[in-house]
């Protein structure tokens, strides 16, 4: 274990350290261990110059694919190098199964992954509580970002019920349930996604993926197809009619802006994207109230932009069921 990370495990600060607000935290990257369930568990967190250990900052945590690692997923993702520009805190957890390459690792996705010992469900909620704990962060503004295997891992804990991010995004990896086949077709089970409040999501999706491809089929632990995910997602979150598509030549966008509890669904299906995270060759354009360009973003600071003005609520939240009854 590194000093840093036993410093904050015990629940000490120490120049440079902080125990929640009040103490600066020197800027860059650092580990630190998570103890869940018994088990010190990797991760790491990137501080950015902005951190003063007084202003409560944002934190997105990244979830890496199968057989990748926290700093490989931040090379993947630039998430580290975003929080550093735009002054949020980034988080990144390492799962709990060995992947296939050395120093590699796999999540272990509750009712799909076979052969798991240890929780990641609690480690994820563990992980959470550790940062809040260890830095100045705004509790109102966690976020979560998924890729692959990472993003399996995110969608069921999402549907577990727990209600720690505000919003989450998903690259070549939304789900809403385990996969059932009924009647000869694959569909979300409804029966094991059971979201504890709307959670405005956002998700980027390849034509050309065949490792979990969207229209469907690929390895047990997928087989319903992305539209499929997205509509049962539009359920779970109460929005209103068939959402706004618009197409162009390099991609499909559908959105849903009216959800309950003020929820919403952005989703991206690239024509031309295979399994690979949608970077510097995938630009999404943004624009001004007169429909004029006013930015162009990758997949990495879409999610952000969707991120940074989306807030749980500060209260307690309402489930799913609730907040539509009460929208009406």
């Amino acid at each position: 274990m590194t000093a840093t990370g036993l410093l904050l495990l015990l629940g000490f600060a120490s120049p440079g350290l902080a125990a929640g607000c009040g103490e600066p935290v020197e800027a860059g990257r650092h580990e630190f261990t998570v103890t869940s369930g018994g088990v010190e568990r990797l991760a790491l967190v990137q501080i950015p110059p902005a951190y003063d250990g007084k202003s409560k900052l944002a934190v997105v945590f990244d979830f890496h694919g199968s057989n990748s690692s926290p700093a490989g997923q931040f090379r993947r993702s630039g998430w580290s190098a975003l929080a550093d520009r735009e002054g949020f805190v980034a988080v990144a957890l390492a799962g709990s199964l060995e992947g296939k390459f050395p120093g590699t690792h796999a999540w272990n996705v509750p009712g799909v992954t076979a052969g798991g010992a240890l929780d990641d469900e609690r480690f994820i909620q563990d992980a959470v509580k550790a940062a809040k704990d260890s830095y100045c962060i705004d509790p109102t503004r966690i976020y979560a970002s998924g890729y692959s295997g990472g993003g399996r891992m995110l969608s069921q804990y999402v549907c577990n019920g727990h209600p720690d991010f505000a919003a989450a995004g998903f690259v070549m990896g939304l789900r809403a349930g385990h996969p059932v086949e009924r009647d000869g077709v694959w569909q979300p089970d409804v029966a094991t996604c059971k979201p504890g409040n709307p959670i405005s999501i956002i998700a980027f999706s390849g034509m050309k993926d065949v490792t979990n491809p969207f229209k469907g089929g690929g390895k047990p632990y997928w087989q319903y197809g992305g539209e499929l995910a997205l509509q049962r997602w539009a359920e779970l979150d109460g929005c209103e009619g068939k959402g706004n598509v618009m197409t162009d030549a390099a991609m499909t966008a559908l959105s849903y802006q009216t959800c309950a509890g003020g929820a919403r669904i952005h989703s991206y299906l690239l024509k031309e994207n295979t399994h690979a995270w949608p970077a510097r060759s995938v630009l999404f354009r943004t624009f001004d109230a007169n429909g004029k360009v006013t930015s162009e973003r990758d997949a990495t600071g879409r999610m952000w932009d969707f991120f940074r003005n989306t807030r749980s609520p500060a209260d307690m939240p309402l489930t799913a069921g609730d907040a539509t009854e009460r929208s009406g």
